[in-house]
Order: structure tokens, then sequence, then C-alpha cells
């Protein structure tokens, strides 16, 4: 079938983004619409998609913030009309808002986390933005629902996310978990200035990423050295908070990031995520991890087997798992097992097959009612 695939905006390295990337893997022919696209802030194997920005990336200043395109979002996709089968929109906003002639699946990270839970996601936005987020909120909600309303299947990325699906939209949607596409088996590259034997946050630096909490958690444990590897807006914040056993590497390569997840003692993660990439990343490499017991930290670390889950965000509490986290003795085979129900095969093959059933069983409809299906 002709498919085609939308998503929000491709101008960072995050997990929506790297599950673009699969889905550009399994459908290499399929164009990607997206609003904004900056190639240098993406992954590069991107530059080999045929990604078709919309008018509104010819406003460079915005494909390094997004969050000032807040106003443009909304009519630049519902204004967007894709000729597929079947699009395929990589959402947690904006990208479910196209229209089609064929049928839409919505892949959704979670309701847009800055309109439905705006006091934990907005902590490091400016007053004007936040400002501006409550004038459009009551619009963008009634947007929203109405482009949400018109998906013909709607597919979580974990339990945590179904949950808020039924909660905000009234609607079922099965769950098909986002892959690890960081294979153990890759290049292996040093990075500067680090020894292994450390504990390591991957994260993204943005209030909501709760790394202050593990940044206090490390004081009580000095003799352990922490690596925290990525960049944001709350990153001279952290740095100023950080403990001298703390050390920043910033961005990595992927050929990096495997040697210190391969070296790493343990992974740390306390953010309330809808998914929770990190600890199956880790997994991959037989490492465990301390997370916070909230979202899809439910899916992806397995307590006892693969981690060990903090119950609050208590500096404490933190510390404490970090603790258990050390002295248990792990069964790294048993953590890779783990990992494996994530790899690239599971996604591709469990996302084809659903777009195929919902297909069949809209052009089964369609039959019956006397049109032609797609």
């Amino acid at each position: 079938m002709d498919l085609a695939i939308a998503h929000d905006y491709l101008t960072t390295r995050g997990g929506a983004e790297r599950v673009v990337l699969e889905m550009h893997r399994a459908w290499p022919r399929a164009p990607i619409h997206t609003s904004l696209y900056w190639p240098e802030g993406t992954f590069p194997e991107l530059r080999h998609a045929d990604v078709q920005p919309m008018p509104l990336n010819r406003i460079r200043p915005l494909q390094r913030n997004y969050r000032a395109a807040l106003p443009f979002l909304a009519p630049s996709f519902s204004s967007k009309s894709i000729d597929a089968d079947v699009v395929l929109c990589s959402s947690s906003g904006w990208a479910h808002g196209v229209k089609t002639r064929g049928m839409k699946v919505v892949y959704c990270y979670a309701p847009a986390r800055w309109l439905y839970q705006p006091g934990r996601y907005l902590r490091d936005a400016g007053m004007a933005w936040k400002a501006g987020r409550a004038a459009l909120a009551p619009a963008l909600m009634r947007w929203d629902h109405r482009a949400m309303a018109s998906a013909d299947l709607v597919i979580a990325i974990s339990t945590a996310t179904a949950a808020a699906i039924g909660d905000v939209y009234g609607r079922d949607a099965p769950v098909i978990h986002p892959p690890v596409s960081l294979s153990a088996d890759g290049p292996v590259a040093l990075p500067h200035g680090v020894e292994g034997g450390h504990l390591l946050c991957v994260s993204r630096l943005m209030p909501y990423k709760n790394v202050d909490v593990i940044l206090a958690a490390m004081r009580q444990h000095p003799h352990e050295h922490l690596v925290v590897v990525g960049t944001g807006p709350d990153e001279a914040r952290l740095k100023a908070l950080a403990p001298p056993n703390v050390r920043f590497v910033g961005t990595v390569t992927d050929a990096e990031l495997r040697w210190l997840y391969a070296n790493a003692k343990g992974l740390v993660a306390m953010s309330h995520e809808d998914f929770g990439l990190t600890p199956i990343e880790a997994a991959s490499f037989g490492v465990p991890t301390a997370a916070l017991k909230a979202g899809g930290y439910l899916d992806t670390v397995a307590s006892g087997t693969t981690g060990i889950l903090a119950p609050t965000l208590d500096d404490d509490d933190c510390a404490t798992a970090i603790g258990h986290l050390l002295v248990t003795a792990w069964n790294r085979d048993a953590i890779r097992q783990h990992a494996r129900q994530f790899l690239p095969d599971e996604f591709r093959s469990s996302l084809s097959e659903a777009i195929a059933a919902a297909s069949s069983a809209a052009s089964e409809v369609m039959g019956r009612n006397g049109t032609a299906p797609v």
C-alpha cells in the first residue's frame, strides 16, 4: 500500500525521532512530512529519507526553537493534505492533525503533555510562553480532540500512554512499544575524560526530567561517579547544583554512548516518562537501572530483574535505589533477554501487522457499504 509518515518536528535527537528513523527503515520509500526540519539537530540518517518540511520551516529560527512555533503548528498541520492510502502519524501533539484521503493511523507518544500536564512539563518555559499557552489552550484542546477523532486507529507507546489516551480522548489504544535502535553490537568509541565503572544518566537537560534529583542523590554516594549525557536549557542550573562526583559530557556519538553503557555500573532515570527508552538501551548491554516507579518505566524496568524502582522523587528514595542497584548481584543475561522484546524487528512487525489489520477491517466495512476500498 501507499504509505506516508507525518511527524511533529525533526529538530532534535530524541526518542521520538529514533522511532521515526525506524519507521523510515520499515518503509524507506515513504515520504516524511513534518513542520520543522533541522538536519544538523536530528539524526544524520534522516538525510537519506524523503523529508518534506512544511512552509513554516522557511522561518529558520524556529528550527532551533520549536516552542516559538506554538501558534503556527495547529494551522500548519490542519492545512496539510497527504495523498496516501495510509498516513502513519508519529505524534506527541501535532502530526495527527493532517488530512488524508486514506486511513489515518496515529502512533501516540502521549496526549500533548504541555497541553494536559503543564505544571509538570513547562517549568522551564518563560512567562510569555506560558501566557501564550494559557490563552491558546481552550482552542487547541478543541482542535486536538477533533484531530484525534479523525484517526482510524490510535496506537499507544506504553500502558501509561494508553491510559492517558482513554482519559483524554475516551478511546481504546493497543500498545506497541517503541524499539531500541541503539544496537549493542555497533562501533564503540571512548569518550574523552571518562574512565568507566560509572553510573550513567542519559537525558535531555530539562526541568521535568528531574536530573536535579539524581544530582542530590549522588551526594549520598560520594565514592561513586555519575556521567550525564545530554544537553538542554537546564544545563547551566544543573552544573551549578552538581557535586564533584558528577561529570557532564554533553552530546555524544552512538559509538561513545555504547561505550558509556557497556562500562557503566548502572543507569539512573527519575523522570516521568511516557515510555522510558533508556532502561531498555541499558538492558541491551546487560546494565541494570534505578528508575522512578511511574509512567513508562513500569513497562521497561522489571523490578528486581532488570532494575530497582524508587517509590517517589524524594532524594533519599533515589539514593536508596542507587544503593540497592550497586549491591545487587544482577543476572546480566536475564537483563539482556528482557531487552530483546524491544528490538526494531519486533516493532516493525507489530506496527505493520496492526496497520494491515486496520486497513483490512476498513476495506470490509467500505465493501459492505458499497464503497470501493482504498
